[in-house]
């Protein structure tokens, strides 16, 4: 049984760069460009594409239980926030850990986590991880160093397929990954064994740690060389829900689908523009600075800075 789809969701979108901004604001840092870039793709993923059944964990995080083992039989992966592991259920496979704030806002979002789940953000103990892990919520496996959720999602594409499952394999990644060479190897490996049963949707936010992307190492033509290695590739405005439902639904038999979301990493919270190209991650310098863009994005996003001090 699924979960009931009550918000729009445009509102989840709203939502998921509502709490990003809360919790950035509430404990002076956060990853807040990347809920700009994200929040579109994500609320259509989570309220729209998915096909999940209900959580398998308490909505409550559970703390931290050690890694997976023959001889640890509490451990547990973050998959559970999107339901059993059943053949015509979906499967999704989160990419770029650092996204982990984001992921957590949507499941809230969602109702498939407690309320107030990110007060255990980043604590000792905690599951619920800055960079998530594989215990994290809505994380299958551990994936940074980045650009190896693509290949495990793979994998798991493939495995599925020859079984006959009816459920997809859905991956989200930043276009960062595919400054890595293990992305296009995956790529030419999913084209040759035609795992069509998998839809990927890459945040192209160009953005990474070290600044604008251009300045590390530009990527070119993304969309023309995606598609040279034989895949379905669909460059899309990553902030049109409607251009995410054609392209979701432009599939093509034996081709995997990779749709590329060119996105703004300050979409909604235009004072994040003063940072450029320093978006990674947003840290306050001073009290001032703090609340100069409290205030603006606060303004833009049509909340009241009270809500901002309730916990």
């Amino acid at each position: 049984m699924t979960l009931t789809n009550r918000q729009s969701t445009e509102d989840v979108a709203a939502g998921i760069r509502k709490r990003v901004f809360f919790h950035t604001m509430r404990n002076n840092g956060g990853y807040l460009s990347q809920a700009c870039s994200a929040a579109e793709s994500l609320a259509f993923l989570y309220n729209e594409a998915l096909n999940l059944g209900e959580p398998t964990l308490p909505k409550v995080p559970l703390p931290f239980s050690g890694v997976p083992s023959a001889t640890n039989p509490d451990a547990f992966t973050g998959a559970g926030y999107h339901g059993p592991f059943a053949p015509e259920y979906d499967r999704f496979i989160i990419s770029p850990a650092h996204y982990a704030l984001v992921i957590y806002s949507a499941l809230i979002q969602m109702g498939r986590m407690d309320e107030h789940a990110l007060d255990h953000f980043n604590r000792d103990g905690s599951s619920v991880e800055m960079i998530g892990a594989e215990h994290s919520p809505g994380m299958e496996v551990t994936t940074g160093s980045l650009a190896q959720g693509l290949s495990m999602a793979s994998g798991v594409a493939w495995a599925r397929k020859r079984r006959g499952e009816a459920g997809k394999v859905w991956v989200y990644m930043s276009d960062g990954e595919f400054q890595e060479g293990q992305t296009w190897e995956c790529l030419a490996a999913m084209a040759y064994h035609g795992i069509d049963n998998i839809r990927v949707v890459v945040d192209v936010n160009r953005q990474q740690c070290d600044g604008a992307m251009s300045s590390v190492l530009d990527l070119g033509d993304l969309a023309a060389r995606v598609a040279s290695f034989g895949v379905t590739c669909r460059s899309i405005n990553g902030h049109d829900l409607d251009a995410f439902r054609e392209a979701a639904a432009s599939a093509e038999p034996g081709k995997p689908l990779i749709i590329l979301a060119n996105t703004s990493p300050y979409q909604g919270m235009e004072f994040l523009k003063r940072r450029f190209p320093r978006l990674h991650y947003v840290r306050f310098k001073s009290a001032q600075e703090h609340q100069e863009m409290q205030t603006a994005i606060a303004a833009e996003l049509g909340v009241d800075e009270a809500e901002i001090a309730r916990a």
